[in-house]
């Protein structure tokens, strides 16, 4: 699994990520009451999806228009799967001020990027 905060590898990480983002939404009641897929253009190899909730680490609502794409094996297993969204739009969503001046940064990109992998590592720990 890839997408612009994580590069997992693996039923361990990639079930531990979606079972963190999951725990997070519902431990919150006000962050239930905004979660909310929407899907869209499924085909065979790739789908869109709208994710709407609320960033944990700030408590702000977003949007997140994204693109998967997927690989399968001979036993129609996922071997990959790619998810693109714009970072820039996350981050001002996200963020708000810093997201919006420094979103389009690498500089942002890679520290979003370490604390959601020491977030996961910190999960995986207790689970």
């Amino acid at each position: 699994f890839d997408d612009e905060a994580f590069s997992l590898n693996g039923p361990r990480e990639i079930g531990g990520m979606w079972r963190m983002l999951c725990d997070a939404t519902k431990s919150k009641p006000e962050s239930k009451a905004h979660w909310k897929l929407e899907v869209s253009n499924i085909t065979d190899r790739s789908a869109h999806w709208d994710a709407h909730y609320l960033f944990s680490a700030t408590g702000r609502s977003v949007i997140n228009r994204i693109d998967a794409e997927f690989e399968f094996d001979a036993n129609g297993l996922i071997t990959r799967h790619r998810d693109r969204f714009d970072f820039w739009a996350w981050s001002r969503q996200a963020l708000g001020a810093p997201g919006l001046l420094l979103g389009w940064s690498p500089f942002l990109r890679n520290k979003v990027r370490a604390q959601a992998a020491a977030n996961l590592k910190r999960y995986l720990g207790k689970a």
